[in-house]
């Protein structure tokens, strides 16, 4: 049984940090895109960071020079390090695993496997 669980989510004041975890289980993540996607009350799940391979990173322009996507495949670990929070970063985040070892949009419908999500929440 695959099973995603995300942690990490917090109450911050703007300008402030953040490290979202995600642990794996049942799926070796090695050769899939993995990504980070979050959802705003009354908003649609977009895509926020995304690894292919290890090697291609891919980010949403909004969090470009802020947030930095990383993962241990030893451990089966995805990380979303989230610097300079602004209110409107205020959302659930979600990792997900991606359902073919190519695709890798920032698209939920490239993704298979879903995390329960996480609370970050931005004040001003």
């Amino acid at each position: 049984q695959v099973r995603l669980a995300e942690s990490g989510g917090a109450s911050v004041q703007a300008g402030g940090s953040l490290r979202l975890s995600c642990a794996i289980s049942g799926y070796r993540i090695s050769f899939y895109c993995v990504a980070w996607f979050r959802q705003a009350p009354g908003k649609e799940r977009e895509g926020v960071a995304r690894i292919n391979d290890g090697v291609n990173f891919y980010y949403a322009e909004f969090v470009k020079g802020r947030f930095t996507i990383s993962k241990d495949d030893r451990e089966n670990m995805l990380y979303l390090q989230m610097d300079d929070l602004k209110p409107e970063d205020t959302a659930t985040y979600f990792c997900a695993i991606s359902k073919t070892e190519t695709r890798c949009r920032a698209d939920v419908n490239d993704f298979q496997f879903w995390g329960q999500g996480t609370q970050v929440t931005v004040s001003s």
